[in-house]
């Protein structure tokens, strides 16, 4: 890894980790994270940010070890060889992309009825919004992916501004606001249902993986991939802390409950009144689209390399419109999806997926602890913490939104079957 062609400085290799993560998640599952763990609500954004923080210590020895635009997939790889494990896991990653991107979608479907109205039905508007932006960026990522990097970096920008500032504005506007008892120890859920409740949004934090796929590009790596994913996920941890913490002091529950798919516009009203609910509702729509237009990349990239690597179809690496195919399968599988599923479905979905990714890198982390002169403990409590995590969620959730469950539990067994068919069926060509 030659220091020319290192170009990605500390900085953007931060606002790739923290772009990545505060994408469309916060503004899509705000609302949600409220109505499972009402004035717990900073706390179980904590106890994610706290799994997602030592996950990370997984990918920085991974990243410094195996620098890789691969990044996720060829980790998997390096710990399981070319298996029907690590290929189901892969496979299961490429999903994962594809749900995010259905929720980002369903966050902008959701915001941008509120600023303006095409049909006066609200369901309507939703799958036209949430189906149009899908087909706008697929024909971004198709015209230029310089485009497509220069949104990102923008957006970043935008929107860390808008949300510092509904943070410091809504901060003050908590002074003497009754809402805030609702923050009080006697109204927060149970244990239980707080950690369900962070795993439920854990989707919100997925997006520190993206520096993985940027390591062989970053400059000083021994020095900066460690700063990159520390430093963008004890910031991302902090701002949900306190937008959650300005949320529930700034609203009753029925009102957020009532808002819930755009609960962070809501909470910009009683300080800023429509005004200030207009500008939330563009700077989500601005992540929202952002996210999509990263995703869709980082989704078709992540396809290729899991083809690259014999564990799908080599058709996989063929191309349309100078495009990898697998740009044009990620995008009709997300408006599929996105016109299916409702938002706790998605969410739930994507957090059993990642979480289990998750567990898989870190365990992964533990396995080659000695070649990437990494501790041990840490990267298998991170693996025990993610199934206890898994375990705790699909239980949750099993009880109120059985579908989602359903569909996460399904996405995996479908990977892992897939996987094994092409196996069989590659091994019984090779034999012939």
């Amino acid at each position: 890894m030659g220091k020319s062609k290192a170009s990605i400085g500390l900085k953007e290799a931060i606002s790739i980790g923290i772009g990545g993560m505060v994408g469309g998640g916060i503004f899509a599952v705000l609302g949600l994270a409220v109505s499972l763990a009402k004035g717990g609500t900073p706390v179980a954004f904590l106890l994610a940010g706290l799994l997602a923080l030592i996950t990370s210590y997984s990918y920085v020895n991974l990243s410094k070890s195996y620098p890789d635009r691969g990044g996720t997939v060829k980790f998997i790889n390096q710990g399981f060889g070319k298996s029907v494990f690590s290929g189901a896991i892969n496979n299961l990653l490429w999903v994962s992309y594809i749900i995010m991107l259905s929720l980002y979608a369903s966050a902008f479907g959701s915001y941008a009825p509120n600023l303006i109205v095409l049909t006066g039905n609200k369901t309507i508007d939703f799958h036209i919004y949430a189906s149009a932006i899908i087909v706008i960026a697929t024909a971004i990522n198709y015209y230029s992916i310089t485009i497509v990097g220069k949104i990102e970096s923008y957006a970043v920008i935008i929107k860390l501004i808008i949300l510092l500032s509904f943070i410091g504005i809504g901060a003050y506007g908590l002074f003497g606001n009754p809402n805030m008892e609702q923050l009080a120890i006697n109204e927060w859920e149970t244990p239980v249902k707080l950690f369900a409740g962070g795993m439920v949004i854990f989707v919100a934090y997925e997006g520190f993986e993206l520096i993985a796929n940027a390591a062989p590009d970053i400059v000083n790596p021994i020095k900066n991939i460690p700063k990159a994913y520390y430093y963008s996920v004890v910031f991302v941890i902090i701002l949900y802390i306190i937008i959650a913490f300005v949320t529930v002091g700034s609203l009753p529950f029925k009102q957020i409950a009532d808002a819930q798919d755009y609960a962070l516009a809501e909470a910009a009203k009683p300080m800023l009144g429509k005004l200030g609910f207009s500008i939330i509702t563009v700077a989500a729509l601005i992540s929202t689209f952002s996210a999509i237009n990263a995703s869709l990349y980082g989704g078709s990239r992540v396809n290729y390399e899991i083809a690259e690597d014999d564990e799908l179809p080599h058709h996989f690496l063929s191309k349309f419109w100078n495009q990898p195919i697998g740009l044009l399968i990620t995008s009709i599988s997300t408006l599929v999806l996105v016109n299916l599923l409702k938002l706790e479905s998605i969410s739930t979905a994507g957090s059993v997926g990642f979480l289990l990714i998750f567990g898989v890198v870190n365990f992964v982390g533990y396995k080659l602890s000695k070649d990437i002169n990494g501790n041990k403990v840490i990267p298998y409590a991170g693996f025990i913490l993610c199934l206890i995590a898994l375990f705790i969620l699909i239980s949750q959730q099993y009880q109120s939104n059985l579908a989602g469950v359903v569909i996460a539990i399904g996405i995996i067994i479908m990977c892992f079957i897939m996987e094994y068919i092409y196996k069989k069926t590659e091994r019984a060509q090779i034999d012939g």
